[in-house]
């Protein structure tokens, strides 16, 4: 014979005071937990936007980034003949980028912050076709100007349109800034890349990468097996997507895994909180719990009954947790890009998917302190606490 449900609810209710303690920190272990692997999802899903299944990065042999990328002018004239790279008005798609980081002050803070620089071909817009020109113009190749993203725009002093700053040995000109669609191009600055190595003592001719666009996304094999077999050439293909995928994945993870801690560690002291309330409703409802035995309730419908009280109140604190941390969605933040140790602007992001976990993970703290002060109250002597009726 089953225990009413409402018994339990009455009992909560009437014992608030201790449920209350027990419901603010199971909410802010949740709170916590969602927050931080929403940070993670949010880094990740800002990286891999910046990819395209209709683009393809070209690196150095054994280059785990832009950054350590280095490709002359040489490979790029062979790999713009490769089959399978898309052509428009003016010849092969294909880019060929110079990639660094440069110190300027955030606006927030007043300090340097490395912001990502890349030297592009002018025609890039055609390559990475999501970014768009949202104030000003496009740069002229030959000229010291620069555009950047609405990110750096707004996160770093001196980058509004019209402004002129040192980059390197040259003073350049905004011209405009441009909208990645939320990705990682949205906190860089992009320059003419033939303007830019020299302003930092590199030849004209040498590059991190080259990016190009290809005839269709299954057109990937067909130019990987191309310039991999060519003899003149040592560089490995990836797709642009996979690529800044697996430039996630450090930051990810250690975001993740201080997430966890942080949230393991908070849920040991959210478990004890459910601990103290449920054996301090053991020990206040001896006689009640005595009185339901002797009608005839079984010790395990007491052991339910108490667990679905611990239930009860760490769903409600998760969904608080939940609540509290939903204005985070979409809020953008920080942080430094491993990779390339390049400032990085992001954004919470929330998703149902990562709710539900927290839900969970609140009703799994409950079960852990519930269940023995249940086991607890199912082996009460029933004599010694009708005889004290």
């Amino acid at each position: 014979m089953a225990i009413p449900v409402v018994y339990n609810l009455r009992s909560v209710k009437a014992r608030w005071t201790s449920a209350i303690v027990a419901v603010l920190g199971i909410a802010g272990t949740v709170g916590v937990f969602v927050a931080m692997l929403s940070l993670a999802r949010g880094f990740k899903a800002t990286l891999v936007s910046s990819g395209s299944e209709d683009n393809a990065i070209i690196m150095r042999a054994g280059a785990t980034s832009e950054m350590t990328g280095g490709v002359g002018i040489d490979t790029v004239k062979i790999v713009q003949d490769a089959p399978g790279i898309a052509r428009g008005a003016d010849g092969p798609l294909v880019t060929a980028e110079v990639v660094m980081v440069a110190p300027i002050p955030l606006k927030s803070t007043g300090t340097d912050a490395n912001v990502q620089l890349r030297g592009v071909s002018k025609n890039v817009l055609e390559i990475r076709n999501k970014v768009k020109i949202v104030e000003g113009r496009m740069f002229q190749p030959g000229l010291t100007e620069i555009i950047v993203g609405k990110n750096a725009n707004v996160s770093y002093e001196g980058l509004t349109v019209g402004n002129i700053i040192s980059l390197g040995s040259l003073r350049w000109k905004v011209v405009g800034v441009f909208d990645a669609g939320g990705s990682a191009f949205d906190s860089e600055i992009w320059a003419d890349g033939h303007l830019l190595g020299p302003a930092y003592n590199r030849p004209d001719t040498f590059f991190q990468s080259v990016t190009v666009h290809l005839t269709s996304p299954d057109s990937l094999q067909q130019l990987k097996d191309s310039v991999t077999s060519d003899p003149r050439l040592n560089v490995d293909v990836s797709r642009e997507i996979d690529y800044y995928s697996k430039q996630s994945t450090r930051l990810t993870t250690l975001i993740t895994v201080l997430g966890r801690l942080v949230a393991g560690i908070m849920a040991i002291g959210a478990v004890f909180g459910a601990l103290n309330t449920m054996y301090s409703a053991v020990s206040e409802r001896g006689r009640e719990i005595a009185t339901m035995r002797a009608l005839g309730f079984g010790g395990p419908s007491v052991v339910f009954s108490f667990v679905i009280e611990a239930l009860l109140i760490s769903f409600v604190g998760g969904l608080i947790g939940c609540i509290a941390v939903l204005p985070l969605n979409g809020y953008t933040t920080g942080a430094m890009n491993l990779q390339t140790f390049s400032h990085l602007a992001f954004a919470f992001k929330i998703t149902t998917e990562l709710l539900i976990k927290g839900v969970i993970f609140a009703l799994f703290m409950g079960v852990l302190g519930g269940l023995a002060p249940a086991i607890r109250a199912a082996s009460l002597p029933i004599s010694h606490a009708l005889r004290d009726l």
